[in-house]
């Protein structure tokens, strides 16, 4: 073609055909290569789910919204919980270890995940199949009874208990649960057997311990304001110190017994988690915990600070996992399971 001469229109046609095509091969290969990095720049881009394996109301369950609603600003992303609860906390746990793992399903993992993977109500090896973000803050548990209890101390449940093996029945909040197993472990260190009664969370255990249906109840502080309000009477909390503010509570190692339960929330995501995500999610619930709006309202749940980012919570996993092959060969805790 001469200087000058306009090409044909057949011709600026092919040519720019081309150029479109060359630019579309870039395109494509630069997205091939680089997938999530371009995903990880705009996460959060859409709502995240959270998945509460607890019931509505509960400690556990107020907790982690309060968690959720701070983190949801730090995001800039509305954080939607999500209750499945039932079996221990364990259905929620599967739910959430079966989701896509792209940041959009997250969720609260139960400690006890460490005692169920080895009962075989979860079919998962906690150690290395979920992704760990942090863990949060603890529980106080403890033992309270209707105002109006026969039962004025813990020495008068124990009294009866080996006077009547089995009579005393006490509510918690599932069985192979935190609330449960604290139960048993209190009953062998005493030397007494109770009747548990099971419930799907802690909130319906309360309701019947308030209406006289069940003698004790064991759960974290769903108790607290029934306290307060003298319609129930704490008979001890199991941890290493009287919370502060039931301090006139004795622990059960100041009545004698060695034994502290804690049991820490936990959030984590399913497993392969892609890093950069994984790392915001870790930023994000990290500040969560240490601000004030949620030290306040784990302060009136009576749960304290037990922050850990999420390296260190998986290795923590790993410690409990070990101390749960012991517990449960010394409660006999698979024949319970069966038994129920």
């Amino acid at each position: 073609m001469k200087p000058g001469h306009p090409a044909s229109p057949m011709r600026r046609r092919l040519l720019l055909g081309s150029a479109a095509a060359t630019a579309a091969a870039a395109t494509s290969t630069t997205s091939l290569l680089m997938p999530r990095v371009a995903h990880a720049a705009t996460y959060p881009d859409r709502p995240i789910t959270f998945i509460c394996p607890w019931p509505v109301g509960g400690t556990a369950d107020q907790s982690m919204r309060a968690l959720c609603q701070v983190a949801s600003g730090i995001l800039k992303q509305s954080i939607v919980v999500e209750n499945r609860a039932g079996a221990s906390g364990m259905i929620g746990t599967k739910a959430l270890a079966r989701a896509n793992p792209d940041g959009y399903t997250i969720g609260q993992i139960p400690i006890s995940v460490t005692r169920f993977s080895q009962l075989g109500m979860l079919q998962l090896d906690p150690r290395n199949e979920l992704t760990y973000l942090a863990r949060t803050s603890g529980q106080t548990f403890g033992i309270a009874v209707p105002a109006g209890s026969r039962f004025k101390t813990l020495a008068d449940v124990i009294a009866e208990a080996k006077a009547n093996p089995g009579r005393i029945t006490y509510a918690h909040a599932g069985i192979g649960g935190a609330t449960h197993v604290g139960m048993e472990q209190f009953a062998l260190a005493a030397g007494v057997k109770f009747n548990a009664i099971a419930y799907k969370g802690g909130s319906q255990a309360l309701q019947d311990v308030l209406a006289n249906q069940v003698d004790l109840l064991a759960d974290s502080s769903s108790w607290a304001p029934h306290v307060e309000a003298g319609k129930l009477r704490l008979l001890c909390t199991w941890g290493e110190q009287r919370t502060p503010r039931f301090k006139d509570t004795p622990t059960l190692k100041e009545l004698g017994y060695n034994l502290v339960v804690e049991a820490p929330n936990g959030i984590g995501a399913p497993k392969g988690l892609p890093a950069d995500i994984e790392k915001k999610l870790r930023d994000a619930f990290r500040d969560a915990v240490a601000s004030t709006e949620f030290k306040s309202v784990a302060a009136k749940l009576d749960a304290p600070i037990m922050y850990l980012d999420g390296p260190d919570y998986k290795k923590y996993v790993a410690e409990v996992y070990t101390q749960e092959t012991q517990l449960i060969q010394r409660l006999k805790l698979k024949d319970m399971l069966a038994q129920s």
